[in-house]
Formats: C-alpha cells, structure tokens, sequence
C-alpha cells in the first residue's frame, strides 16, 4: 500500500473548508436554541393573551350586569347605554 501526501495548499484548502463547515454547524446549533426560546415565548403570550381575553370577558359580564349594555369611553369612565 503506497501512501501519498497532499500538497501544503490542498491540506490548507481541505482544512478551511472544515473549518467554514463547523462555523456553519454552530452558527445554525446557535439560531436553533433561539428558535426554541422564541417559540417558548410564544407559547407563553398566547396563554397570556388567553388569560387576558378571559378577564376580558369576566368583566364584561360584570359591568354589564352592573350597567347594562353600552360603550365605555376609556379616558372619562362615561358609559353609553345602548
């Protein structure tokens, strides 16, 4: 069996090729642990978003229980029955 020897050049080129390939193996290990935080988040506003459409929702029933049905302008409290 013979063995051979690259060229200084060919083992350098072969050597940044390598190095360009575990770059990209980080680069992309690196954005899928944000993905998985940025969908960790997501899932915690949804609930939150859900949580607040139920209190929404809960107070609705309460002040239309108290006031009736109307429209409650935000900034002067004033509601308007309809």
């Amino acid at each position: 069996m013979e063995t051979k020897v690259l060229t200084q050049e060919e083992l350098n080129a072969l050597r940044e090729i390598d190095n360009k390939q575990s770059n990209l193996i980080i680069q992309l290990g690196q954005i899928e642990y944000q993905i998985a935080l940025l969908e960790n988040q997501k899932v915690n506003l949804k609930n939150s978003i859900l949580q607040v459409e139920k209190e929404n929702t809960d107070l609705g029933k309460i002040l239309t229980e108290k006031y009736g049905n109307g429209n409650i302008n935000l900034e002067t409290g004033e509601i308007t029955t309809i």
